[in-house]
């Protein structure tokens, strides 16, 4: 697991992601999803490395293997420490993923971890069984994905904190359980159905928390940070 909780810089532009890193004198590790990283491309990418940052390029990659292997091949030269596709996509394309990392990882350079999204936080059992026809239960097709990446040689999945105990069991300790939808005690769910507090995600088996507006739209986003961090038991 790693001590850091990610920060999603779920922003509009390069002139607010600034804005808040600039009120830290800490190493972060952050997430650029794909609004941000469409608004401002792979240039903000060398920008926020520059400042001693970790990146989680969080672009959830689904197409054809060949697509997607091409593409990881780029991805692999910006220098980003971790990224993600979709396990819907298949085995065959999520090693055709990992063949185009491994390719374009600069020699001498550590490859980015790569893992990927099993079912969104934002969507309900009810909803996977009506609109994607996955008659299974909601937890069953998560623990199905993750065992299809585990599979195809990734590092890890993107999961809710409510699935990780699961996937720990079936995949092992050191398979990465990267968990979206934290919120500090008390806080919004937003769009997210399958929420947990950072102290909850430890617990439960996270290996690394996302956490977006508990921190970014706090009052005081240093001191909200810092609670997260004490409660995700991080220094």
């Amino acid at each position: 697991m790693t001590d850091k909780p990610i920060i999603a810089l779920d922003f509009p532009g390069e002139e607010d992601v600034f804005t808040f890193l600039e009120q830290y004198n800490e190493p972060l590790y952050v997430k650029i999803g794909l609004e941000l990283f469409l608004q401002e491309g792979s240039s903000i990418i060398k920008k926020i490395k520059d400042l001693g940052h970790e990146i989680f390029l969080d672009l959830k990659l689904h197409d054809i293997p060949n697509t997607v292997k091409s593409a990881m091949r780029g991805l692999a030269r910006l220098g980003v420490d971790m990224v993600n596709v979709h396990a819907a996509g298949g085995s065959e394309m999520m090693k055709a993923a990992l063949e185009g990392l491994q390719e374009g990882t600069p020699v001498g350079k550590k490859r980015p971890l790569l893992i990927a999204v099993t079912q969104l936080t934002s969507t309900t059992e009810e909803e996977m069984q009506k609109e994607q026809k996955i008659m299974t239960t909601l937890e069953e097709s998560v623990l199905n994905y993750a065992l299809l990446t585990k599979d195809a040689g990734l590092d890890g999945v993107v999961c809710s904190v409510l699935e990780a105990k699961a996937i720990e069991e079936a995949c092992g300790k050191e398979f990465l359980k990267v968990t979206p939808g934290i919120r500090l005690e008390g806080g919004e769910a937003h769009d997210q159905k399958r929420i947990a507090t950072p102290a909850v995600a430890r617990e439960k088996g996270s290996t690394h928390i996302v956490v977006g507006r508990a921190i970014t739209q706090s009052v005081n986003t240093v001191e909200s940070y810092h609670t997260v961090l004490e409660q995700w038991g991080g220094q």
